[in-house]
């Protein structure tokens, strides 16, 4: 389940934020937090009776998870699942260890990918580009 715990400072004595509050708390842009709703990672917000969203402590610790996710490179629909999980914590693990596995994988095959390909850059910039083009250069690359 997503903490009810404290230091959601964005919440008025009610308990509840706007959009732009929740926005400033969680460091998540408006449209993103609309998007979040569209798609289903964030619940739709009640609205007051000037239609204003209207956000408690557990929307506020959700975006931020979904956030947190998000900067670690997870995908929508890993995080539904991250999330779906969360909900039912009389769950085993080993789903939610499934995907970080699988994650960490793709990362480590990312990260393989790019240091062949700084290698490559680093030691023969201009044998590279020559394979598409036809470069003649009298200055060295550094």
């Amino acid at each position: 389940m997503i903490d009810d715990g404290e230091g959601a400072e964005a919440l008025d004595q009610q308990g509840r934020a706007n959009q732009g509050d929740l926005a400033r708390e969680t460091g998540v842009k408006v449209p993103t937090i609309r998007y979040y709703e569209s798609v289903g990672l964030l619940p739709p917000a009640p609205r007051t009776e000037s239609n204003r969203r209207q956000y408690d402590v557990r929307a506020v610790r959700r975006l931020q998870f979904i956030r947190h996710a998000r900067e670690l490179g997870f995908e929508v629909e890993a995080i539904r699942e991250l999330l779906d999980l969360a909900e039912q914590p009389q769950r085993s693990c080993a789903k939610v260890d499934s995907l970080a596995r699988e994650h960490l994988q793709a990362i480590t095959s990312r990260i393989e990918r790019l240091q062949a390909l700084k290698f490559e850059m680093h030691t023969a910039p201009r044998a590279l580009l020559s394979r598409k083009l036809t470069l003649s250069c009298s200055d060295s690359f550094t």
